[in-house]
């Protein structure tokens, strides 16, 4: 990522809004796969996905994870 490049354009979403986001599921904290563009939840073993820059954070939107 070159200096100065916005958080946002980089990823596709605002990577400090990890820091409100938790699971809905679980309450527990979310990590970042950029790769996927997903949020993943190791607790309730789901994964989010980022559409347009967005989190769908609904579970019936979620993929399951092992």
């Amino acid at each position: 990522m070159e200096p100065g490049t916005p958080v946002r354009a980089a990823y596709g979403f605002d990577r400090r809004m990890l820091e409100a986001l938790v699971c809905p599921r679980t309450q527990a904290t979310l990590r970042f796969d950029a790769a996927r563009q997903e949020l993943v939840s190791h607790a309730a073993g789901l994964a989010y996905p980022i559409r347009d820059g967005i989190p769908v954070m609904l579970e019936d939107e979620a993929r399951r994870i092992d």
